[in-house]
């Protein structure tokens, strides 16, 4: 029998999903059996799958002391220093620019260097987390980039704030998400891709056509904010949050993003390198905008955090002013 009481950062979700971070190694079917034969109870009154647990309640979980053995197994930190940039930090979250080359999280070729562990060992040495006495919530971001997808990124400090950041996303209101990106070809306007979306699993791609079986609905603006003679740079805007939704939108209107190399141009971008030694994504998570919000995150409300580009694509913008590539402005 394990005997556990929750607290303000474990309350607020579902009963189901706590024991299922608790009991970390057994299958559904052994948990969802806990349940049916009453074998978890809360405040020593039966309870049922969807209870949604409060602060201070009293959680019992039967089970021999063998099952607990085979089923729970203590969070280990991975040792790994932090250093990514701080755009913006308070008591539940954290703002920070991630670069390039980085994963957020792990895959299966790299589950050490990442930036979910990195913020975790910050926390750590903040005292703001510990893995050997955090039950049902870890920090963790509130949304995804791209391995070679730079800028901002949000990590929840707690319960509560991940679940507002992921309902204003959700709901795609209260939080604005905005990227800078260099794209090939000349953009004549301002426009709106509404188009759906479907990810091939085996191939790791995104495919994009408005007559796709099984696609999901997948809307961006497009900004143009400076036209050059071969390339755009755009501010772009993403309403719904689909995987490599932006990379893949744009390379339906024949515009990939410049140093893409799952869904730009390959002679664009060997061209590109050989002029401005660039080959990567030319993909950047600048502005994070807050609207007026209500709730545990109203202090944030009209605030906006932006992040420049790096040096490096600073000084490719820089050098095709400077080769006279560009003559219109926008």
């Amino acid at each position: 029998m394990v005997i556990l009481k929750i607290n303000a950062n474990e309350a607020n979700q579902r009963i189901d999903k706590y024991i299922r971070k608790y009991l970390n190694n057994a299958p559904l079917s052994f948990i969802y059996s806990l349940f049916r034969k009453k074998d978890i109870k809360v405040n020593n009154k039966k309870t049922n799958i969807s209870y949604l647990l409060k602060e201070g309640d009293v959680l019992t979980i039967y089970l021999s002391e063998k099952q607990l053995n085979d089923f729970h197994s203590k969070k280990e930190l991975i040792e790994v220093p932090f250093n990514e940039e701080i755009v913006y930090e308070d008591d539940n979250l954290l703002i920070v620019n991630k670069r390039k080359n980085l994963l957020v999280h792990g895959d299966k070729k790299e589950k050490t260097h990442t930036l979910t562990n990195q913020v975790l060992n910050y926390l750590f040495k903040k005292g703001e987390y510990d893995p050997h006495t955090t039950l049902g919530f870890t920090p963790a971001p509130s949304h995804r980039l791209d391995r070679n997808t730079s800028g901002q990124i949000i990590f929840a400090k707690n319960l509560i704030s991940q679940q507002a950041i992921e309902k204003m996303l959700h709901d795609r209101q209260g939080l604005r998400r905005f990227y800078l990106c260099l794209v090939s070809g000349v953009v004549k306007s301002d426009l709106i891709i509404n188009t759906p979306l479907k990810k091939d699993e085996n191939k790791n791609l995104v495919f994009t056509s408005s007559l796709i079986k099984g696609g999901q609905e997948a809307l961006t603006k497009v900004k143009v904010l400076q036209r050059f003679n071969n390339y755009s740079l755009l501010e772009v805007e993403l309403i719904s949050g689909r995987t490599h939704q932006i990379r893949a939108h744009l390379k339906s209107i024949n515009h990939p993003i410049v140093g893409d190399s799952k869904y730009g141009n390959l002679k664009v971008n060997n061209d590109f390198y050989k002029t401005y030694k660039y080959d990567k994504p030319f993909l950047h998570a600048s502005i994070l905008k807050f609207e007026e919000i209500d709730g545990h995150l109203a202090y944030l409300s009209n605030k906006q955090f932006t992040c420049p580009l790096d040096k490096e694509e600073e000084r490719i913008i820089n050098l095709l002013n400077i080769d006279g590539e560009t003559n219109d402005k926008k």
